[in-house]
């Protein structure tokens, strides 16, 4: 594509992704309804199911752990309720999404606050490769990476392994690290101002819970929920920007909106992984307009069949295939896995 034809195309992207952030932001109302009964029908069913994990554990612990999968998946979705708190789009009342977000963070171990902040960050930097590391996947560009030494590769290449990205990684980040205030790169003094009220918090709730039933069942109860939760949400989030045909730009050319239709996924899943989700494969929509609620999202995609080839579709088969790619080729503009990369390195020295 010549220069010519290349502004061109970034002046009509433009002008598609106003024309679509104007449609999208025609769904941002939200109603006290529709959000209560997403939580109703998300806290019933968890908490049920965790009475019976509870009462099964000491008899037939094979049922307790089948169990926390699908509790596990409702635990998925009480984080998903608590992103659009923290959007401010779950409630057209902002002290109730504040309030209901507070008190689902007890559940995902997920400071409120905290989390907040990150994430509005990520949406405000999203795809902008000079500002990276606001609440994403560390992602280097072919050009880093090759600078970089012989550890510093070896690093790069055990932090982007998908076992450790989305198996070991996820339940880390959320057990672990998010207790410290670490992985946010946000400064410490912000991080630790909602993250010890946080887990004192977590402390007296989950220490009244372990007087009552004891330690050890309660560990044997909630550690597979948290686990399967953390795998299921690190790996929703993990697709919503890696992919091979995804977008990045350095700061003077990027732009928020072309970002969010190129740089966020539009991932094809059946109904009840919509349902456990609250539609968040719905990204690229999600990005254009993070105000809409998730109940109002598949109400905007049809509305706009714009909005149904914009964005990059991923079935979930590549969506799995997407975990082996981890650099940014800024010449082919495409992710590339470390394979990849090592046979244009031998096809360059040959």
């Amino acid at each position: 594509m010549d220069i010519l034809n290349e502004t061109q195309f970034s002046a009509e992207l433009r002008q598609q992704a106003k024309r679509l952030t104007a449609h999208c932001n025609l769904y941002r109302d939200a109603n006290n309804r529709s959000a209560i009964i997403q939580l109703v029908t998300t806290a019933i069913p968890f908490f049920a199911l965790v009475a019976v994990m509870l009462w099964a554990a000491p008899h037939a612990y094979w049922l307790t752990l089948l169990l926390a999968i699908p509790t596990g998946a409702l635990l998925t979705r009480f984080f998903a309720l608590q992103h659009d708190c923290g959007h401010g789009s779950l409630f057209p009342s902002r002290p109730t999404n504040e309030m209901v977000g507070r008190l689902i963070s007890v559940l995902t171990f997920t400071p409120y606050d905290h989390w907040r902040r990150s994430h509005a960050l990520h949406h405000a930097l999203s795809g902008n490769l000079d500002k990276r590391g606001f609440g994403d996947i560390e992602t280097m560009t072919v050009r880093e990476y090759g600078q970089l030494g012989p550890w510093g590769q070896l690093r790069y290449r055990i932090y982007r392994n998908p076992l450790i990205v989305l198996v070991l990684g996820p339940p880390i980040f959320f057990l672990v690290l998010q207790r410290l205030a670490i992985g946010s790169n946000m400064p410490l003094r912000d991080s630790l101002r909602g993250v010890l009220g946080h887990d004192a918090v977590l402390l007296l709730v989950y220490g009244t819970l372990i007087f009552l039933v004891g330690l050890s069942l309660t560990l044997l109860v909630l550690l597979p929920i948290y686990f399967i939760a953390s795998w299921i949400g690190g790996w929703l989030f993990f697709v919503q920007h890696q992919f091979e045909e995804t977008h990045w730009e350095g700061a003077d050319d990027w732009d928020m909106k072309i970002a969010a239709l190129k740089g966020s996924s539009f991932l094809i899943m059946p109904p009840l992984l919509n349902w456990f989700s609250c539609n968040i494969a719905l990204h690229h929509i999600h990005h254009l307009c993070s105000r809409i609620p998730n109940y109002r999202l598949r109400e905007c995609l049809r509305a706009s069949p714009e909005l149904e080839t914009v964005s990059p579709r991923l079935s979930m088969w590549q969506a799995l295939k997407s975990s082996r790619l981890a650099l940014w080729d800024e010449t082919s503009r495409r992710l590339i896995s470390f394979r990849e990369y090592a046979r244009s390195q031998k096809l360059q020295m040959a």
